[in-house]
């Protein structure tokens, strides 16, 4: 049961995975390194901190770092941004929660400009209470820093806060800020990693976590359940 649910924004609330890991590809080869699209994807969730140094050594990274992350923003920007589109239903989950009374935070990896344009593309830019992006912690996911912060935000005990993500990095982070994890697998995860991560609960999509809203953990502490969870 929960006061306030912070969510993550790709491959939970957007269809955004690929398209993130297109543009990671292309940035690398720019710099000399042909990476297999799959074992991207498989670090998508992460920020731009921590997924480089999966592909380049520390000196690399000191040396091509910053120019590669911005690469990787421009090209995405400029060749990708605009395939983005919602899941179906958010915008019906973020009205549920709202009438409900509970609090609701956006916690992306991404950067500031980019979470302001997935807003736009839920349609939940009315909906929101608080939002942390990369630009609001010093590392980013697994790393719990950007939840920390939508936790310091909402100003909600840890206890009475869900998040919702899509990635094992998510449940990782969640973790380590003292928070619940409930995954969804629309960002293309294994339900058997997200549940290894930390999951108390998984869903396929937020059509489908609002589906069973009433049996879910983001189910409102203000209201009397008369069933509980299944074991």
């Amino acid at each position: 049961m929960a006061r306030g649910v912070i969510f993550d924004v790709d491959g939970t609330l957007v269809d955004s995975v690929d398209l993130h890991a297109q543009a990671w590809q292309d940035a690398f080869r720019l710099f000399g390194h042909d990476i297999d699209i799959h074992a991207i994807r498989s670090q998508i969730g992460k920020g731009g901190d921590q997924l480089m140094p999966v592909f380049i050594n520390k000196e690399e990274l000191k040396e091509i770092g910053k120019q590669l992350e911005k690469r990787r923003g421009d090209i995405l920007r400029d060749r990708y941004l605009q395939k983005v589109r919602a899941f179906p239903h958010v915008r019906d989950l973020f009205k549920r929660l709202r009438e409900d009374g509970i609090k609701v935070a956006l916690a992306s990896s991404a950067k500031e400009a980019e979470l302001a344009f997935y807003k736009r593309v839920a349609g939940i830019e009315d909906l929101v209470d608080v939002e942390t992006s990369a630009d609001d912690a010093e590392k980013s996911k697994p790393h719990p820093d950007i939840f920390e912060a939508a936790v310091s935000r909402l100003g909600i005990a840890s206890a009475d806060i869900v998040v919702v993500g899509d990635a094992p990095y998510d449940a990782e982070a969640a973790e380590g800020a003292g928070l619940r994890a409930v995954g969804l697998l629309c960002g293309g995860f294994a339900e058997a990693d997200l549940r290894k991560a930390g999951c108390i609960a998984i869903y396929r999509d937020p059509a489908d976590l609002l589906a069973y809203y009433d049996k879910s953990p983001l189910w409102p502490v203000s209201k009397p359940r008369e069933r509980s969870l299944p074991g």
